[in-house]
């Protein structure tokens, strides 16, 4: 049995997953560059080693670091968390080698999940339905035109072994097919290594829906429902939310049936995840498999109440899994909002920096994933996402209410964040009444455009603030002075005093 996880990863997702092995009572083990010395996941974990300097590829990516450190300090398994090495099939089998396990599915799994072609044919072998579209990497122009012509425009161009938005492109011109054929084979080279691409049918109105998997070495394989992701930014998640707003329990059935086939259609073993793209019509086809566990996973463990991390570890100790189908139901409503050291009012440019102050909101239904705390810098050589917010209520309404009070108490000082841009997502009518898709950040620019004149008021009462804070303590200056007998006003009072004035 396993005594023993080093983390594979920094930030949130390293200090989520020690947290199961505090609760199973297994040793935690962190990895950290020079730049994370005194991350939090560094401070929380069992043990800890330095890997190398700033740069992910001197130090995350790098695995004979990794399983060095695992050797010397004699653990029994490794946990990737999610992006670094997470889908890496070089790296599964290397821990194979090493005799450690793990966490995660085989090198067979990702290997042909992750590249889209491959997957594509397993998925029709399957019986799962894949949007129209080729079945090779595109090596020839004239071909690509006569697919596309076939298929009808517009289409979607993407790299085989993509992901993160990287080498797509959205043609809706025949005189834009050569063109967005090579920029996405470029960029696909530049960010994978690997030029292939292929062609889909665009599906106008998107919806990103997928479906949590749970699959261990036994042959049992089950879903535990899906999750809607459908508000992206430069095909990145912002939100999600669990159950999805557009879902009836046919179509919920039906996807879950397939996306437990898909699994097993690899022979699959680990968390995983089946990604759908669903049209108004609820109309689906297979997009895409993650084979790690999902940044939003906590919607789903809050909506079905399991610990997703905790079976990962039981998988991996070669237990069966602990639930059948028939077991799981949801029960209310969850979101997920992604906070970003950010600044959504200057085109999202990152903001790394030192925060100065940060209170993390709390009460019932409310669940916080993070790892910044005041006084800790950002660095700017990882991803922008610092936290996690997630709230749970009995019905959907509640829990966008939640979410918005949640995301008021939220404060953080010294950089910039994407909480304010949340805020406004959590007002806008088409979330609010849940008829979004993946278009809805450029069809609502403008009521997500910050109110320029609210926020000169929250400047001026600022400076207000600030004069008034300064005469406070002007007159705390004062009356903290020796009195004629040596006393003096008790600092107590004095900052009573101070907060009374500051609140008129």
């Amino acid at each position: 049995m396993i005594k023993k996880i080093l983390i594979a990863n920094r930030g949130e997702i390293a200090i989520r997953v020690m947290r199961t092995c505090r609760e199973m009572g297994i040793k935690s083990v962190a990895v950290f560059s020079e730049a994370d010395r005194n991350s939090m996941h560094v401070r929380y974990a069992d043990e800890a080693y330095c890997i190398g300097p700033a740069p992910s590829n001197e130090s995350y990516l790098v695995i004979d670091n990794i399983i060095e450190v695992a050797k010397r300090c004699h653990a029994d398994a490794i946990h990737p968390g999610y992006g670094f090495l997470s889908e890496n099939a070089v790296f599964a089998d290397r821990c194979e080698q090493e005799g450690i396990i793990f966490i995660g599915p085989s090198s067979h799994a990702i290997n042909t999940m992750g590249d889209k072609i491959t997957a594509r044919k397993k998925m029709l072998g399957a019986g799962v339905p894949v949007v129209p579209g080729t079945s090779e990497p595109i090596k020839d122009i004239d071909k690509a035109i006569k697919v596309i012509k076939e298929i009808g425009l517009p289409v979607m161009v993407k790299a085989s072994a993509g992901g993160g938005g990287k080498g797509m492109r959205l043609i809706h011109e025949e005189s834009e097919i050569e063109p967005g054929i090579k920029a996405a084979q470029s960029e696909a080279m530049a960010a994978f290594g690997n030029d292939a691409v292929y062609i889909e049918k665009y599906i106008n109105s998107p919806h990103h829906i997928e479906f949590q998997i749970l699959a261990d070495n036994h042959g049992n394989c089950i879903h535990l429902f899906e999750r809607e992701c459908s508000v992206q930014r430069r095909h990145q998640k912002v939100v999600e939310e669990t159950p999805s707003p557009i879902m009836t329990p046919e179509v919920r059935k039906e996807m879950g049936a397939h996306a437990v086939a898909a699994a097993k259609a690899v022979n699959y073993a680990s968390a995983g995840t089946i990604e759908f793209i669903v049209d108004d019509d609820l109309n689906y086809y297979f997009l895409e498999m993650n084979t790690r566990l999902q940044v939003e996973h906590p919607i789903t463990e809050w909506v079905v109440g399991v610990d997703l991390v905790k079976e990962q570890i039981n998988i991996a100790n070669n237990l069966p899994l602990r639930y059948k189908q028939e077991d799981l139901k949801q029960n209310g409503h969850a979101i997920e909002v992604r906070i970003y050291a950010e600044d959504p009012d200057n085109n999202f440019m990152p903001s790394p920096g030192k925060v100065m102050h940060i209170s993390e909101p709390l009460g019932p239904g409310i669940r916080h994933d993070g790892y910044v705390y005041a006084g800790y810098t950002i660095p700017m050589y990882y991803d922008p996402m610092i936290s996690k917010l997630i709230t749970w209520a009995p019905t959907r309404e509640e829990a966008v209410e939640k979410m918005k009070s949640t995301l008021k108490d939220y404060k953080i000082t010294g950089i910039k964040t994407s909480i304010p841009f949340l805020y406004r997502v959590m007002n806008a009518r088409p979330f609010v009444e849940g008829r979004y898709n993946t278009h809805f950040i450029q069809d609502n620019q403008e009521a997500l455009e910050p109110d320029h004149n609210v926020r000169q008021e929250i400047k001026d009462l600022a400076a207000i603030t600030a004069f008034v804070d300064y005469l406070a303590k002007l007159e705390s200056g004062k009356k903290n002075a020796p009195s004629a007998n040596g006393n003096s006003i008790s600092n107590w009072k004095a900052y009573g005093r101070k907060k009374s004035i500051t609140r008129l």
